[in-house]
């Protein structure tokens, strides 16, 4: 049966039936729909000390979806943007002072922190080689919403100080920014309620930038010579190349790497998630191990070269439901404006103007919405807390996220190694549900088993 090609009807799944115009146009309204949580990324963990560049993350946010593009066969519709999971990992490298990090700056520290992010996107191969070998049925055996939800929850309760504190700056300002984002994502309509993290940091911006509020200081676009912040111009990747590779510490890798536990369930719930929006299986073709083999050495890539971890973005997949257009090649035109974004220091400067108070209202939503879908993780898996296993690992892992406010430390070898409380409660997670009797989780079969975590979404 032949498609129509109108939009809002039949789904579009071969786009230059529409013309290169409305292609183009199709490619930026993707780009919007990633782009205010993706630059949300690098802003925040700046506010950890670490200096993050905005260039970079949009450059390889591009980069790597183009790369995710190739590695599944061009078939699966999908925008990596920065992972919001690996926000907790940031805080507690920001915060490391002990051992080598006592006197340690923050821009050294973020390349110990891109080292762990490196091995992060590697174990995503190593999960990927297993399922090829084993299957994913038997592999997500071990990782049940009763480890993962808990880890999710944690991650935004740890992120929890960070946006008070920021939001304490001008609180009136932060509540704009929090209404805004509340109005749009529960009476928006459209695009409005694909975007509306993007809608509430542009538009508290303008209500700043009317108060006053907004320090100029660090950017000067009247001009394109003298000390003035240039339009166009390389970022830190190509001027300062030594200065941002990634650096690899053991304590550094067992603070970002268990954090993958959390970002790969939320990558097979998002390829559930993109397969039933288009209407085809991608777990079984091009495969999940195709797409999670994309998606990791995007992310090592990425922080190999100073940049955040990516993930695939439900964002964008509203926009898959929205335009019903399931054409690949519209989310490549996306990721080339997010690359050709890049070579922008003005962007990049103006971004950085974006007042703390604002930062702190969308970071109210932001986290308290990752704990929340942690919640929902559980409650959509029918975790049963009846069940004394269950309540028991449960328990441990919040307990653990909660309760080792300042990590643990220990000497191996000579060596000092510090586990933050999110690596605890991980480790202790899986390793509780691997010796305890009576996991009778099934991938595939339990209750919304697909759909195990979905950092992102909202």
């Amino acid at each position: 049966m032949k498609e129509k090609t109108t939009i809002g009807q039949a789904p579009i799944r071969d786009a230059r039936v529409l013309g290169v115009p409305k292609m183009l146009i199709l490619g930026l309204q993707h780009m919007f729909a990633m782009f205010g949580a993706t630059v949300l990324v690098p802003i925040l963990v700046n506010t950890y000390g670490l200096p993050l560049s905005i260039q970079t993350t949009l450059l390889f946010a591009g980069v790597g979806t183009l790369f995710f593009h190739a590695c599944t066969k061009m078939k699966v519709p999908a925008f990596l943007g920065s992972s919001f999971a690996f926000l907790g990992g940031f805080a507690a490298m920001g915060a490391m002072d002990q051992g080598v990090y006592a006197a340690m700056d923050g821009a050294e520290k973020l390349q110990y922190a891109c080292g762990g992010i490196v091995v992060a996107g590697l174990l995503y191969v190593v999960l990927a080689a297993i399922i090829k070998v084993v299957g994913v049925h038997r592999v997500m055996h071990y990782l049940p919403p009763v480890v993962t939800g808990p880890i999710i929850i944690l991650i935004g309760l740890n992120l929890a100080p960070s946006a008070v504190n920021n939001a304490a700056t001008c609180w009136w300002l932060a509540l704009v920014s929090m209404a805004i984002i509340i109005v749009c994502n529960i009476w928006g309509k459209g695009m409005v309620k694909i975007i509306p993290i993007l809608l509430g940091v542009v538009g508290s911006y303008v209500v700043a930038l009317v108060a006053g509020k907004v320090d100029f200081s660090g950017l000067d676009v009247a001009g394109l010579t003298g000390g003035m912040t240039p339009i166009f111009g390389f970022q830190p990747f190509f001027t300062d190349f030594g200065g941002n590779v990634a650096k690899f510490d053991i304590s550094a890798i067992l603070v970002m790497a268990p954090i993958a536990i959390a970002s790969m369930m939320e990558h097979i719930g998002d390829m559930s998630a993109i397969s039933a929006t288009v209407g085809e299986n991608f777990i079984e073709d091009p495969g999940l191990h195709r797409t999670l083999i994309g998606d990791g050495i995007a992310t090592s890539l990425s922080a190999m070269f100073g940049g955040p971890a990516n993930t695939t973005y439900g964002e964008n997949t509203g926009v898959l439901v929205l335009s019903k257009v399931h054409d690949p090649r519209v989310i490549r035109l996306a990721a080339i404006y997010a690359v050709v974004l890049s070579f922008s220091p003005a962007f990049a400067a103006i971004v950085n103007s974006i007042p703390a108070a604002i930062i702190g209202g969308v970071s109210f939503i932001l986290y308290g919405m990752i704990s929340a879908i942690g919640v929902r993780n559980v409650v959509e898996n029918q975790v049963d807390f009846t069940n004394s296993r269950n309540l028991i690992i449960a328990a441990v892992i919040l307990v653990c996220g909660l309760g080792f406010t300042g990590g643990l430390t220990f000497q191996v070898g000579g060596a000092s190694i510090t586990l933050t409380s999110l690596a605890i409660a991980a480790i202790a997670g899986i390793i509780l549900n691997a010796i305890l009797p009576g996991n009778d989780f099934h991938f595939g079969k339990s209750a919304n088993s697909d759909s195990s975590a979905n950092l992102g979404k909202y």
